[in-house]
């Protein structure tokens, strides 16, 4: 199976039931390559410090398998663009 047949573009991440796009008030990133190439993570009420973390979001298309995780993290500069940075067990 193609890996865009898997995600398809423009599904948020974690949602079980894609909708038909994000929801109006809510403030999403964008993630950029890795596994999760073009999902939307739903960062509204983030505070700075997990913000600047970043994330490690769950997957099972990753170098690690169902197991592992994608680290992802805000591209300076574009708040809403999160560029992947690897996998981690």
């Amino acid at each position: 199976m193609d890996r865009d047949e898997e995600l398809p573009r423009g599904r948020i991440y974690g949602q079980d039931h894609p909708r038909s796009g994000p929801v109006p008030g809510r403030d999403y990133a964008e993630l950029v390559g890795g596994p999760l190439d073009g999902l939307l993570l739903d960062i509204t009420g983030w505070t700075a410090d997990e913000f600047q973390t970043g994330a490690a979001l769950m997957t099972e298309v990753g170098q690690f398998g169902p197991s592992g995780r994608a680290r992802y993290g805000p591209r300076p500069g574009e708040r809403n663009r999160w560029d992947w940075s690897g996998d981690t067990p």
